[in-house]
C-alpha cells in the first residue's frame, strides 16, 4: 500500500505541498506541518497557523492611532505579514476542490487549518 509519504516524495512535494486525501488527513497534517517548516522563515509560517496572524501595530500620528501599513511595519514584523499570507496559500494549494469549496471563505490560515480539521474529523468527507 502506498503512503501519503511516497506520494510526497514521488509527487516532488519539495515544490508543493501535499494533496488532503480525505482517508489521510493525520498524516497530510504531518506532512503539511514538515512541508511549512522547510520552507523560509518556516517557523514563522508555522506560528501563523498554530497562532493566528500579526496584530498589525498601532502607531500613532497626530493625535489619532491607526494600524501601521506594511510600509512602515519593522523587518520581523513585515516578514511575519508575509508568512501568514504564505500559510494560508500553502494551505489551500494542498486542498482538493471539494475540500476548497467548503472553505474558502477563510482568507486567515488559523482558521482555515481549524476548519479543514473540524471537516475531516466530523463530516462525510472523511467516511
Amino acid at each position: 500500500m502506498t503512503t501519503l509519504a511516497d506520494k510526497v516524495f514521488l509527487s516532488g512535494a519539495d515544490n508543493r505541498p501535499p494533496m488532503l486525501e480525505k482517508d489521510m488527513y493525520d498524516s497530510w497534517k504531518i506532512i503539511m506541518e514538515l512541508y511549512m517548516m522547510n520552507r523560509q522563515h518556516g517557523i514563522m509560517i508555522l506560528e501563523s497557523v498554530e497562532n493566528g496572524p500579526l496584530i498589525c501595530p498601532l502607531i500613532e500620528e497626530n493625535g489619532v492611532t491607526r494600524p501601521k501599513k506594511y510600509s512602515e511595519l519593522s523587518t520581523t514584523e513585515a516578514i511575519q505579514a508575509d508568512c501568514d499570507i504564505k500559510a494560508t496559500n500553502i494551505i489551500i494549494q494542498g486542498l482538493p476542490p471539494e475540500v476548497y469549496a467548503l472553505v474558502s471563505n477563510h482568507k486567515v490560515a488559523k482558521e482555515l487549518w481549524e476548519r479543514i480539521q473540524l471537516l475531516m474529523q466530523g463530516t462525510s468527507l472523511t467516511k
